[in-house]
């Protein structure tokens, strides 16, 4: 397994940023995400945007973080929002998810960022168990879903 940097608008990220938004429609019913993304966001050194490749060059997973300070939307100064964290599904089980979320907090912390918050839903109950098992403890809502009762922000200092 090789995790590499690439821009949010690569091609194999376009590829696995479709296949999380089709998963989120199973589960919610909602179209997917509609949280703005511009690949600016994940530009180091305000973020970065990761894909585990297999041995045969296959995107597997993926995984960034972007700049978030105090806004409107409930961020504080400081903050690494976690974004598009995503595993295709016959590669689950394995800990790639562990891994970037692993490699995305030591960027995050090397960018100088505080805090690494996300906001995941009810209805992703192996997500939320990855950020519990990985320090993660619930916190204020924020961002553009934070008045729907299925979402849920963790945080964790970084």
């Amino acid at each position: 397994m090789e995790i590499r940097p690439v821009p949010y608008d690569h091609p194999d990220a376009v590829k696995l940023d479709a296949e999380v938004q089709a998963e989120y429609e199973v589960r919610y019913g909602d179209g997917g995400d509609a949280t703005h993304m511009d690949p600016a966001d994940f530009r180091p050194p305000n973020g970065v945007y990761l894909i585990a490749y297999d041995n045969a060059g296959v995107p597997v997973a993926s995984g960034g973080w972007r700049v978030q300070d105090a806004n409107e939307e409930g961020n504080q100064d400081g903050d690494a929002e976690l974004k598009r964290m995503y595993v295709i599904e016959q590669m689950r089980g394995r800990g790639l998810a562990r891994r970037i979320l692993a490699a995305l907090e030591e960027d995050a912390r090397a960018a100088g960022r505080v805090r690494m918050v996300l906001e995941t839903g009810t209805k992703q109950p192996e997500a939320i168990a990855l950020y519990a098992s990985s320090g993660y403890d619930p916190c204020g809502k924020f961002g553009y879903y934070r008045f729907h009762e299925d979402s849920l922000c963790y945080a964790k200092p970084l």
